[in-house]
């Protein structure tokens, strides 16, 4: 099971060294490969020098951003991720949705290259540990997720995420009917002028880090600021929240 998420794959094939193909932007298969292996080893070690004060800062900041932003969340079924590495930390911002009526999920890999399924989780439902030493949820429903916060080592100015090398969410999301909402969560420093996407690449929705949050547009990121203080749903600051702009954006008011 480790080898699931250590493997590197590009266009949601292994790659065979040696491999002289050219993909998007005239780059080799295994040059590419070799580059965005670089960039994950070089922004996980920055995130992993990060004392645990400044984590704790990070994620509070991110959680308020979130909580600011995407007031749809506290009615959405929500997709988030067991953080590993230094990543933000969503459980409790999950709890705190949880109360407010949202459904949680996380990710469970069943096989290679196959989409992963989200089932149901909360405190109180069993854990099993899968590759990399991540808990999943065991016996718990599967759940069909309408939002999801996905943790990102990059992020480029199109939206796109740089992960583990694993294809696993890529493939996810192309594999649903309906496409939850994507927000791609990362701090400042996982930044970058491009990841050099290709055509499996699937740009998130919405970017937020400790800075603020982000909407991704036709012509890329655009930074709408910092949400301003105080409770979520009236649109006084320069975020755009979803909700508001698309009543039913993640799913609420729907039976």
């Amino acid at each position: 099971m480790l080898k699931l998420l250590e493997e590197e794959e590009i266009g949601w094939l292994t790659l065979v060294d040696g491999s002289n193909e050219l993909f998007e932007g005239g780059m080799t298969a295994t040059g590419l490969k070799s580059w965005r292996k670089a960039e994950r080893d070089r922004l996980i070690a920055a995130r992993e020098s990060l004392d645990a004060a400044t984590l704790e800062r990070l994620r509070q900041r991110i959680d308020a951003h979130l909580w600011r932003s995407f007031p749809g969340l506290t009615s959405a079924t929500l997709a988030f991720c067991w953080p590993i590495r230094g990543e933000y930390d969503a459980r409790r911002l999950a709890q705190k949705l949880r109360e407010c009526g949202a459904v949680t999920a996380l990710p469970v890999v069943v096989a290679p290259r196959q989409p992963l399924v989200f089932r149901e989780w909360h405190p109180g439902v069993a854990l099993a540990s899968g590759p990399l030493g991540i808990p999943y949820p065991v016996g718990s429903d599967p759940l069909v997720p309408t939002a999801a916060l996905l943790p990102m080592i990059g992020w480029d100015e199109a939206g796109h995420r740089l992960g583990y090398g694993g294809g696993f969410f890529d493939r996810t999301l192309a594999s649903l009917v309906k496409k939850p909402v994507v927000i791609g969560i990362s701090y400042e420093l996982g930044r970058m002028k491009t990841i050099r996407p290709q055509s499996w690449d699937i740009p998130m929705d919405w970017v937020v880090t400790e800075r603020g949050t982000y909407r991704r547009d036709p012509e890329g990121l655009v930074f709408l600021g910092e949400p301003v203080a105080g409770e979520p749903g009236a649109l006084t600051s320069p975020v755009c929240y979803a909700a508001e702009v698309d009543p039913g954006h993640f799913g609420e008011g729907k039976e």
